[in-house]
């Protein structure tokens, strides 16, 4: 772990945080918070978040935090939330795309898209794309997109059985979440280059936290994933650092399109470099959210 890293104050920014409402988001959000930001905390559950925003604020020492509602599986409710984010924020200058699933039988959001890209990929999109102009209204914007290294077990996206019709798998599903993730990022950094944003990537580590359970990952896999959970996995406070790093770190301040992994810039798999992948990507799933880049 990298530990003579510039983690600078945050005082007078505003910072959004989807899934703040536990694991590495609370902990993201208690970081950026004690360093003097304004932090927008997202929950889809009102009273995990009620209990969240109380927790960070007691442990931050700041009352500088607020909670709104967001259901990435849901995109007209992306859409309320973007409503209300801009009632709320005159610009943003931190996005952390932070929330995401892993589910253990296949299941379909309410748009019909497979549960999994829509809450881990086709949900942040969508959410970022309608909070451009804010982060662009920043002097200088950054998101934050939570990836992981389990992009690495997925050789190209599959683009032929994009919703896993034809046989799930929930650890392949999972994988393809995260290279979308990476994919986006690489794509979406030459597009908003010219408004002063940068978009970076990351994997924040093997993470103790309600992550598989929240997302039903049940099963002999779930018991074997929760065992090595308990043996193996680190503090969600250690899986926030890159986050909390790339959220305000001044080292990183002109760095865009990047993948990081435990403070430093690392090179993800060939899939995730695959521009033409990016892409198409970019391209379907702009068809699919319905939204696109605002000029």
């Amino acid at each position: 772990m990298k530990t003579d890293v510039d983690e600078g104050s945050m005082q007078g920014k505003t910072v959004v945080i989807t899934g703040g409402n536990g694991g590495i988001g609370r902990e993201t959000a208690v970081g950026l918070a004690s360093r003097g930001a304004r932090v927008i905390i997202t929950s889809r559950d009102p009273d995990r978040g009620a209990a969240a925003l109380a927790d960070i604020r007691e442990r931050s020492g700041s009352a500088a935090v607020e909670v709104v509602n967001l259901d990435l599986a849901s995109l007209a409710n992306v859409r309320a939330c973007t409503d209300e984010l801009h009632r709320r924020c005159s610009h943003i200058d931190v996005l952390v795309n932070n929330a995401g699933l892993i589910l253990g039988e296949r299941a379909e959001s309410a748009d019909g898209i497979e549960m999994t890209l829509a809450v881990n990929h086709f949900g942040p999109m969508a959410l970022t794309l309608r909070l451009i102009d804010l982060l662009a209204a920043s002097d200088a914007g950054r998101i934050v997109n939570v990836s992981s290294d389990a992009h690495r077990m997925a050789r190209a996206f599959d683009f032929d059985d994009l919703h896993s019709s034809r046989r799930y798998r929930s650890m392949k599903a999972y994988s393809q979440s995260k290279l979308a993730n990476i994919l986006f990022t690489r794509e979406l950094a030459p597009r908003v280059d010219g408004r002063g944003i940068t978009v970076n990537a990351l994997h924040p580590g093997f993470v103790r936290s309600s992550f598989a359970r929240d997302g039903d990952l049940g099963g002999v896999f779930g018991v074997v994933f929760a065992a090595f959970t308990r043996i193996a996995a680190i503090s969600p406070e250690a899986g926030a650092r890159t986050s909390i790093y790339l959220a305000s770190s001044s080292e990183v301040a002109s760095t865009t399109g990047e993948y990081f992994a435990r403070c430093r810039s690392r090179r993800p798999n060939a899939a995730a470099r695959d521009s033409a992948a990016a892409r198409r990507l970019w391209e379907l799933s702009e068809e699919l959210i319905g939204e696109s880049l605002s000029e």
